[in-house]
């Protein structure tokens, strides 16, 4: 059985903020998300986990390990350096999509994420003892990108095939097992998941498969930290590549029953 924190990073009253006293500069705003980010991924990189940027103004963290007082630290070390500050609601689920859920109602009761008096909310619950069956993460791939899309075809086409791929397998695994899937550049999608078999993840990529055409490989990997899963899986996507083949898993518990 999995147990996957989630801690949702959430900018304050972010919107108003973005158009006052005027419209910012759309330059402006987009570096000071992508050095938010870029810093916030730092911090929890070193802590061996793992953020995605999902909108930017929102982000989402698998953090298990991570506890309180760096949660503090993260927070307060936000406030010192930028002019926006951040809330952070953390929560811990078997499934990572009902971990997220209670991450966004410890920061929803505290008031709206437009309301300028709800600001820098530190709320949750941490897992701090971690084992090496707790998360499971699958790191998938489009099969023959350069070959396929890349050297054929404009950089927009090619994005949209990857995206296409994208939203395809994010709704398929969020809707039928819970899991939360992030596009992190390039080709590669990174899946947080529950405890799946294999054949939940060859499913997943027939799926893909028949409803966007895209060709799609995935290694699995299991771990305490984000880190862990998170490389195992990058070793067993590596033996797909090199063997040709569709799944492949990195040390991975068998599933419960």
């Amino acid at each position: 059985m999995t147990t996957t924190q989630v801690t949702l990073v959430q900018i304050d009253n972010y919107g108003p903020w973005t158009t006052t006293p005027e419209p910012r500069r759309e330059m402006d705003l987009q570096t000071l998300q992508s050095r938010l980010f870029a810093d916030i991924a730092q911090f929890v990189g070193h802590r061996d986990a793992y953020v995605f940027f999902t909108r930017f103004d929102n982000m989402i963290a698998v953090t298990n390990g991570v506890d309180g007082a760096a949660h503090a630290s993260l927070q307060e070390s936000i406030g010192n350096r930028y002019p926006v500050s951040i809330s952070l609601g953390t929560a811990v689920a078997e499934r990572p999509v009902d971990a997220l859920e209670a991450a966004n109602r410890q920061l929803q009761v505290e008031g709206s994420a437009q309301d300028e008096h709800r600001t820098e909310v530190l709320a949750g619950e941490y897992l701090t003892e971690t084992t090496r069956a707790d998360l499971q993460i699958a790191h998938f791939d489009v099969v023959n990108t350069t070959g396929k899309y890349t050297d054929r075809l404009n950089e927009f086409d090619t994005f949209i095939n990857i995206e296409r791929a994208y939203a395809s397998l994010m709704r398929y695994l969020r809707e039928q097992h819970g899991a939360l899937s992030f596009f992190v550049g390039g080709d590669n999608i990174i899946s947080v998941c529950p405890d799946l078999p294999e054949g939940a993840f060859g499913d997943a990529i027939a799926h893909v498969s028949e409803a966007v055409e895209v060709e799609l490989q995935v290694g699995v990997g299991r771990g305490a930290t984000a880190h862990e899963a998170g490389f195992a899986a990058k070793h067993a996507l590596e033996d797909c590549r090199h063997d040709g083949t569709s799944v492949e898993l990195f040390d991975v518990p068998a599933a419960s029953d």
